[in-house]
């Protein structure tokens, strides 16, 4: 019944980001009323440090007097009287997600189920990984699955595979559901805030690979899981979603890798389903997330 509710929606979204003005949300709101938009959602930002307005307002489609061809002619005066940059989502035009994954498959087992369940409005035809250890889930979804071996002499060639791959489905978003190799500057720049991670720490500690050892080694009392956009940078792309958990000097590494999965999948498949909800906004390097 779920995934039967995600179908039927027939919604338009708006997400604007433009230099905060008064006038802003009037002048909005009287433009959908004059295309007849029944408004079900609105919410708003305003950044005072940087005079920033970002807004998301998501409309019932139904009787509404703008097709997506001509909405942009009809809404460009108060674009450019407001020096907005927009874009106009629909809800049943379903992003395409590519899974990466290695061999560690608790976040993806989480993604797949998640959207079976019709939790995650998207589809997913496609999985990658560097190993084979995960096929079967694949197989079990229904899901083609491509194993493309990664090493320090085959790089560029192994990415040049998943290119053709992204283009091939056609692919919206990239999901790296603990895969566990660095991409290239050239991979990152060719899908910007196209690709979300997730990292087993709570960033910025403990950035790069082995966290949960270095947080054992360092005693801490709380470990998390991070989840953001990939940048060129390391594990310094904007933070979408983190979580939390309280540990003790009785855990033990295996302890702390065991519990932080279970922040990881969590937090990753938020993050996901918050981007394909379109309710993220990004700006200097942070996101506003809208409820």
């Amino acid at each position: 019944m779920v995934s039967d509710l995600k179908i039927m929606k027939n919604t338009a979204t708006l997400l604007i980001n433009c230099p905060d003005r008064k006038g802003l949300v009037a002048a909005i709101a009287d433009f959908l009323y004059r295309h007849n938009a029944n408004i079900v959602h609105a919410d708003q930002h305003q950044d005072a440090e940087n005079n920033l307005f970002l807004m998301r307002v998501e409309w019932d489609l139904n009787g509404f007097g703008l097709t997506p061809d001509t909405f942009a002619t009809a809404f460009a005066p108060i674009a450019e009287r407001f020096e907005m940059q927009w874009q106009l989502k629909l809800s049943q035009q379903r992003p395409r997600v590519a899974i990466m994954v290695s061999h560690y498959d608790h976040c993806l087992v989480d993604l797949l189920y998640r959207h079976q369940s019709g939790e995650l409005a998207c589809d997913i035809p496609l999985i990658i990984s560097n190993h084979k250890d995960t096929q079967r889930l694949a197989d079990f979804y229904g899901i083609p699955f491509h194993h493309i071996e990664v090493n320090k002499d085959n790089k560029a060639d192994a990415e040049a595979r998943q290119f053709a791959l992204f283009d091939e489905y056609n692919i919206d978003l990239i999901v790296l559901a603990r895969y566990m190799q660095i991409l290239s500057p050239e991979f990152v720049k060719r899908y910007p805030q196209r690709i979300i991670n997730i990292h087993h720490s709570f960033l910025p500690a403990f950035i790069g690979a082995r966290p949960y050892h270095r947080a054992f080694e360092r005693g801490v009392k709380l470990i998390g899981a991070t989840s953001h956009y990939v940048t060129e940078v390391l594990d310094e792309g904007p933070i979408i979603e983190q979580d939390i958990m309280r540990v003790s000097h009785r855990d033990q590494i295996d302890d702390l890798i065991q519990k932080g999965r279970d922040l990881e999948k969590v937090v990753l498949s938020r993050a996901v389903r918050w981007h394909i909800e379109n309710r993220i906004l990004l700006y200097a390097n942070k996101t506003v997330i809208f409820d």
